[in-house]
């Protein structure tokens, strides 16, 4: 009969490795103690002296990477000179890291060791004594600033306390409410709660429900806890409603004739069929030295949005119009951006324009930047401009061919100077009055959105470049510029070897125009293929973002040296601003403060970033719970990403995308390959490759966690 094993002790032989990380651990809790190997090994309960030895060994091997000092014979302590460093805590799956301040390399944060740190906090951390190849790792001592202090989840109610349930990709714990910080709310509904007290020796952090959402499944309820979820608003505060409806639009005889009158010009919009804020619109009439005159009218929201008003602090907080799957959160009041402000048909409007004149080639021989009052002659949606474009006929079919024409020329311009073409299919779904979803179907860039598009953007370039580009001898002005830096190498270099295993080959080296080139015939190549999606969204990730600065460099993407945003005031904020800009400056003003700008621009790209993430989220949620009606069904797919806790597949069909959990390939034991983005069996070698097609039958929709869980059907 064999002995019994002791814990960590008697005959039990621990392994080098599970040896270093138990005396690693000793000395990260116990930073400024002193510790040999006889004391280690009592802490372990190790009795072989076999076993003692290995450990001495283990300290002199530490000692030799620096990372344990010998502070006297056969005595150590961990190695601390490391320090302290700031920095903003980020997450990778279930991993914890801290990005430092510094712009280096990301600390490894244990999760034992976060301090109750979360998402985006800010805080300072002690770094540990770095070992030779391995990532530095350190602890959270300190929360300097709180990302958020409120969270979105369903209430739990006993009958002496409450618990707020979150998602525990947001939230590691659960928040304990005390029955008196209720305010009324009810077991299983959806509230968002403030943090009260959450103390270091505390597991559970207190807080209070401040707004009760409504109930679990409500269409409402859960679109509104989406906006919270991102900290972004779902209602208008009365005083800045009241503040707008006291408006009129204020169109004068005296205010007509400090502007261009181009209200008998033939104007229309072209916008989506749901929509109500029409900032902009185009003109067309043939001047009589030949030329094409193409007015570019955005509406004037800042003659109605003075700089500091109630109206203007709102809408500089919120930044950004957000669009969910089924509704838009305006950035200004719906009195403005549906009314006086909106380019409605028949109507009279205050716009802020920019005047072309233009051969038959598209090329600008002039142009002048100038406050107008414009009257729109029709509203078109963009399926019916496409109806002219395609058939030659219908409402103002010379004035709309005309410019589809020039915008085609424009266009295959910016393609020839490095323009990348990223016409992207749109996601949407057809949703009931409850919100429910009925089907789904894909928005697609047709001949209509591009003419709007090439005009905008041209707008927009000549603007930036107006003022940005000011001529010899003369500096230019503090301004907001929409840029887009060049590709990260070493992504552009990943991606390139990944698409090789498609057949496909990238040229990651040359002019900007090569490169470009190269991205846009991949990008024509994979179209209509089944790995389509999947390259346009890895080819999407490999470039930088595009954000607002006063820093100009120019925009990658759209092969522009000067570009901004002026085309949208109603619902951006950056564009408010450079319309403030233009005017200033057009009337002889100073240069703004370069420092305040950045700020506002900085706020303007962060919000932008989280009405994005709000509009995924929006759109994954109507994923879920239209999929949840094929529980059990069958489906072809592709996967459309790889981690190493599961493989994600998207529909062919729908482009919905679930997850197959890593605990469910139970043929074998997976490992998580990520320079190949694969995942591999260890006994069998069975690939799970980016990419690969695969038939899998949906096993759960949980709307709660907006995840689907697929299996895989062999």
């Amino acid at each position: 009969m064999s002995r019994k094993r002791k814990k960590n002790g008697g005959s039990t032989r621990l392994r080098k490795s599970e040896l270093v990380r138990h005396i690693i651990n000793i000395f990260r809790e116990n930073p400024e103690t002193v510790f040999n190997y006889k004391q280690l090994s009592k802490l372990l309960t190790i009795k072989s002296e076999s076993q003692k030895v290995f450990i001495n060994e283990i300290l002199y091997e530490l000692h030799e990477e620096d990372y344990l000092v010998e502070v006297s014979k056969g005595k150590f302590r961990l190695n601390s000179r490391g320090g302290f460093i700031t920095g903003t805590i980020t997450r990778e799956g279930v991993k914890t890291f801290l990005l430092p301040d510094d712009g280096g390399e990301p600390v490894f944060i244990p999760e034992r060791k976060t301090n109750h740190a979360l998402l985006n906090d800010k805080v300072k951390v002690f770094l540990y004594a770095r070992r030779k190849g391995q990532m530095p790792e350190g602890e959270v001592v300190d929360i300097t600033e709180r990302a958020k202090d409120t969270f979105v989840g369903i209430l739990d109610v006993s009958d002496n306390y409450a618990f707020l349930i979150c998602d525990n990709r947001v939230l590691t714990t659960d928040v304990f409410i005390p029955k008196n910080k209720l305010n009324g709310a009810k077991d299983g509904q959806k509230v968002i709660v403030k943090l009260m007290k959450w103390e270091p020796n505390m597991k559970n952090p207190v807080g209070e429900v401040i707004d009760i959402l409504g109930n679990k499944g409500d269409n409402n309820t859960e679109m509104h806890a989406i906006l919270a979820e991102y900290g972004l608003p779902y209602a208008y505060p009365a005083e800045v409603d009241a503040a707008a409806a006291s408006m009129d639009a204020g169109i004068t005889p005296e205010e007509v004739s400090r502007r261009i009158d181009m209200r008998k010009i033939t104007t229309f919009t072209i916008d989506p069929r749901d929509a109500k804020d029409f900032d902009d619109a185009l003109s067309l009439r043939k001047l009589d030295n030949g030329l094409w005159e193409v007015g570019v009218h955005i509406a004037d929201v800042t003659h109605y949005v003075r700089p500091g008003s109630i109206i203007d602090r709102e809408g500089r907080d919120r930044a950004t119009s957000v669009y969910l799957v089924d509704r838009t959160i305006p950035m200004l009041p719906e009195h403005l951006s549906n009314g006086i402000c909106s380019l409605r048909p028949d109507e009279d409007k205050l716009t802020y324009s920019v005047i072309f004149q233009m051969n038959d080639d598209a090329e600008v021989k002039h142009y002048e930047i100038a406050k107008t009052v414009t009257r729109s002659d029709r509203r078109f949606t963009y399926e019916e401009a496409q109806q002219v474009i395609e058939t030659g006929k219908g409402d103002f079919n010379e004035e709309v061919l005309t410019l589809d024409r020039l915008a085609k020329q424009l266009r295959q311009r910016r393609f020839d100077q490095g323009a990348i073409a990223f016409d992207r299919v749109e996601v949407r779904f057809e949703i009931d009055e409850t919100g429910n979803p009925l089907s789904v179907f894909f928005k697609e860039q047709k001949d209509a959105n591009k003419l709007i598009e090439e005009f905008m953007l041209l707008a927009n370039k000549t603007v930036a470049t107006h003022i940005g580009k000011p001529g010899r001898g003369q500096k230019a002005k503090t301004f907001v510029y929409r840029i887009h830096d060049v590709p990260n190498p070493d992504k552009l270099q990943n991606f390139s070897l990944f698409i090789k295993k498609f057949g496909y080959n990238l040229r990651t080296t040359g002019k900007q125009s090569v490169i470009s080139g190269s991205i846009n015939q991949l990008l024509d190549a994979v179209e209509g293929k089944k790995e389509q999606h999947l390259i346009e969204t890895l080819a999407i990730r490999s470039m930088a973002k595009a954000v607002y600065t006063t820093e100009n460099i120019g925009h990658y993407g759209l092969a522009f040296d000067y570009y901004t945003h002026f085309t949208s005031p109603i619902r951006r904020y950056p564009d408010m601003l450079v319309h403030r800009l233009l005017e200033r400056y057009a009337e002889g003003g100073r240069s703004v403060n370069q420092q305040e700008y950045e700020d506002m621009c900085r706020h303007s790209s962060d919000r932008e970033q989280l009405a994005a993430n709000a509009e995924r989220a929006s759109i994954k949620y109507k994923q879920v719970e239209f999929m949840s009606r094929y529980l059990g069904e069958e489906f072809d797919g592709v996967i459309s990403g790889v981690t190493e806790w599961g493989v994600y597949v998207e529909i062919i069909e729908n482009k919905c995308e679930g997850m197959v959990p890593i605990r469910d390939l139970d043929d074998d034991y997976y490992v998580f390959d990520e320079k190949n983005y694969c995942l591999v069996g260890r006994r069998y070698q069975r690939r799970f490759q980016l990419g690969d097609a695969v038939r899998v039958k949906v096993a759960r929709a949980n709307l709660d966690k907006k995840q689907l869980d697929f299996v895989l059907v062999e």
